[in-house]
């Protein structure tokens, strides 16, 4: 065994010389994915005490463990924190990862109450939920938006890396994709939510309803005199309050809004913007039903059968 894996042991490692842009060889410590993931386990146990635990919590130990969790939380992530940092600007002080993490914390109220809302509207949005308790620990939006809310906390500071592995942590666990840029308002709901994506400029306003498949993207992006894309920029559609988009709904463009109170069809695809109170559908589609039974022959009687 040994000897036919040493050629390859050395034609892999000629790849790392050959090959440039995908090594880190000698370069940046970049934050673990396997430690921002454990973090973000964590953090959902900050968030909703007693239902990412296998035991109960009881009132009295409770001081106890949200302190030891919140300590723990904290120390792990300042480490990550700072090595992102020093990604972007290598001679960054350490107190600028502290500042970073306190406000964080600081803001764990209020994105707790926006996630009261976010289980209400799934309560109130699904026929199929029974309680508050099956929401949080089965509905895959649930645990999408609360890791993205906190993310969202961590691109605003503009720190590397870390808000989008956060995002993509939770994208492999729900199906659900939403940018950590992304500024999404209270009583949000995504029903299913396998396939949604949301990108990075996004806004959505409050008691907003998406279904699964649903894409609020970007139009064909423009490119300098080098041929390459422009980054930056208002990429995303705006939605208003109280808006629900049906499956598979695409809708693209900065520009694009969709007015307050709106409903956007299943299947529907758009590049504009539509004001309030319009109904938008997809009727070019034809539905033609036939049976998948043969029609028996005609029949014509012969002499035996006479």
């Amino acid at each position: 065994m040994q000897k036919s894996l040493a050629p390859l042991v050395q034609e892999i490692l000629g790849s790392y010389t050959e090959i440039g842009g995908i090594n880190n060889i000698d370069g940046l410590n970049l934050p673990s994915k396997r430690a921002i993931a454990q973090i973000c386990e964590d953090l959902l146990q900050l968030l909703f005490p007693g239902f990412h635990d296998e035991e109960p919590i009881a009132t009295k130990h409770v001081p106890q463990i949200t302190s030891a969790r919140i300590f723990g939380v904290a120390e792990r992530l300042y480490v990550e924190t700072f090595k992102s940092l020093r990604v972007q600007e290598p001679k960054c002080p350490s107190r600028r990862a502290e500042e970073i993490l306190v406000n964080l914390l600081q803001e764990f109220p209020g994105v707790r109450k926006l996630l009261k809302t976010d289980v209400q509207a799934a309560y109130e949005g699904d026929p199929a939920s029974t309680s508050y308790e099956e929401i949080i620990v089965s509905y895959p939006s649930i645990e999408a938006i609360a890791i993205q809310r906190l993310a969202h906390i961590l691109y605003r500071e503009k720190l590397p890396l870390i808000p989008r592995i956060m995002t993509e942590w939770a994208h492999s666990r729900t199906g659900i994709d939403i940018h950590p840029g992304a500024e999404i308002g209270s009583y949000f709901f995504i029903d299913h939510g396998t396939g949604v994506v949301i990108g990075e400029t996004c806004k959505i306003g409050s008691h907003v309803k998406l279904y699964h498949g649903v894409t609020l993207g970007a139009r064909s992006f423009q490119k300098d005199n080098k041929g390459k894309i422009r980054k930056g920029g208002k990429r995303h559609p705006n939605v208003e309050d109280w808006v629900t988009i049906y499956p598979n709904a695409t809708i693209l463009g900065g520009e694009t809004v969709i007015g307050a109170r709106s409903t956007i069809g299943g299947n529907v695809f758009l590049m504009q913007s539509i004001p309030p109170d319009t109904l938008v559908t997809n009727e070019k589609a034809q539905i033609k039903i036939t049976s998948k039974k043969k029609p028996l022959p005609d029949f014509a009687p012969t002499e035996a059968t006479a």
